[in-house]
């Protein structure tokens, strides 16, 4: 298949006639650099035109001066004849000028990887402030840039492609990568459903203003072509006024219309069941009928008695079985039950009555929680002395803390005048009016590494 203009390499001393003469050569790359400025040229007035049109000033006033566009006033007309028409089509558009990309870029099946993995790594080291919609915006260009190398045939850089990027975004967009993941051909992207809804809309991603025009300089400055068509054909681009920057990733993922955006949330949203698996019912009789049949007998001797308290904690057992655990036995692959079972559940039956029940004249001793989802980004933990509250710290610069009890926790409001509170009452004004269990501390400038919660639960140190 070809990918481009055949180039017929040089034998041993650089040339393609084998016979020693190398200014021709020479003379051949001086040109090729020459026409590859002079497109460079080309391509930096049409981006040119395009912060123009949507009157982006500051972004148009850095680009004229850092390419030396000043006292330029080039027309679409003017640029019309510059390409040729297949490449660009026939209308003279901003936006059609923006789908062209150069031949070095179109021939080189390593061109979106590299144009991505260098996105990436620019984003990862942009300001905090700029990076969650920086990366909302990434992740349609990551799955137009697979998608377009299947389109191309190219599979295997496809499939390396995924395997290499597909980490960035599979937290939040789950179900999207692993149906995304199994295509394989340029037919399966005309054919799978989620392709196609990709390529027939476009994808909505809210961005601030200052955003936006960095996502625009990156791809000019460094000549990602590529990236710059999939933006203009496949990314519409919300911009917001405003020094407010985005909060999440999830503020600036608007994504498609009637399509399930958030899939992180939405699976969060889910009940966890975490209790132990249904006791299986063959088991279950034979417990009952071994306890009944012991606890059945004339004689009340100490084994008759016990039988009887073990059939009572059976009861229970059953009833907190039913409301904590899976939703059936058949939902987890089980080996078929063993008479050992029975012996095994009658001494965990035994072990069990000799707890202490857990009460404010009891606490536990250990108290364990598991954090799901945290992507490795959770780097430490603490828990009150009371068992009131749990706070963690984040390598994404903010702490965590949650009421164990559920209960609300409130904090002041940003915009209250420290002189106005002057009795007990005018504390709790104050107060921001919710009722979540958890909030979200932003302070930190770079990773927190320790969290500490006071003896009487009032102070937090990180």
């Amino acid at each position: 298949m070809s990918l481009g203009k055949r180039t017929d390499w040089p034998d041993d001393a650089g040339n393609a006639d084998g016979s020693g003469n190398t200014g021709s050569t020479a003379a051949s790359g001086s040109t090729g650099k020459q026409q590859t400025a002079q497109q460079q040229k080309k391509v930096e007035k049409i981006v040119l035109q395009y912060l123009k049109s949507k009157g982006y000033k500051d972004a148009e006033k850095a680009l004229r001066e850092n390419a030396s566009l000043d006292g330029i006033e080039t027309t679409l007309a003017d640029l019309a004849s510059a390409f040729p028409g297949n490449e660009v089509g026939a209308d003279a558009s901003v936006p059609n000028w923006i789908l062209f990309y150069n031949e070095a870029e179109q021939g080189n099946p390593d061109a979106y990887s590299q144009s991505y993995r260098e996105l990436r790594r620019w984003i990862d080291s942009s300001l905090d402030v700029y990076k969650h919609e920086l990366y909302a915006a990434s992740y349609p260009i990551f799955v137009h840039s697979y998608m377009d190398l299947l389109a191309r045939g190219l599979a295997e850089k496809a499939e390396e492609f995924m395997h290499l990027y597909s980490g960035d975004h599979v937290v939040n967009h789950t179900n999207d990568i692993a149906m995304l993941a199994t295509l394989r051909t340029a037919s399966h992207v005309a054919e799978n459903s989620l392709a196609t809804l990709f390529r027939s809309n476009k994808y909505g991603v809210r961005m601030t203003r200052v955003g936006f025009e960095l996502l625009l300089s990156f791809l000019q400055d460094h000549n990602h072509t590529l990236l710059m068509r999939t933006v203009n054909e496949h990314l519409n681009i919300r911009t917001i006024d405003g020094t407010v920057p985005i909060a999440s990733e999830a503020d600036a993922d608007v994504g498609i219309t009637g399509h399930t955006q958030n899939q992180l949330d939405a699976f969060n949203s889910q009940e966890i069941m975490l209790g132990s698996a249904p006791i299986d019912q063959y088991v279950r009789d034979e417990v009952d009928r071994t306890l009944q049949s012991e606890a059945g007998r004339r004689t009340k001797d100490a084994v008759s008695k016990e039988a009887s308290a073990l059939l009572d904690t059976f009861s229970k057992v059953k009833q907190e079985n039913a409301a904590n655990a899976l939703a059936a036995r058949d939902s987890v692959p089980m080996p078929p039950p063993r008479g050992i079972e029975i012996e095994h559940q009658i001494a965990s039956l035994k072990a069990l009555r000799k707890r202490i029940a857990l009460g404010p004249a009891a606490l536990p001793s250990i108290c364990m929680y598991t954090m799901h989802n945290t992507n490795d980004a959770m780097t430490c933990a603490s828990i009150s002395d009371d068992l009131s509250l749990m706070a963690a710290g984040f390598s994404e610069s903010y702490v965590k803390i949650w009421s164990l009890k559920r209960e609300p926790l409130r904090g002041f409001q940003s915009n209250f005048a420290p002189a106005s509170v002057t009795k007990e009452d005018d504390i709790e004004a104050i107060r921001e009016p919710t009722s979540s269990d958890h909030r979200k501390l932003v302070a930190h400038s770079g990773p927190v590494f320790g969290v500490d919660i006071s003896f009487d639960s009032k102070y937090l140190v990180s």
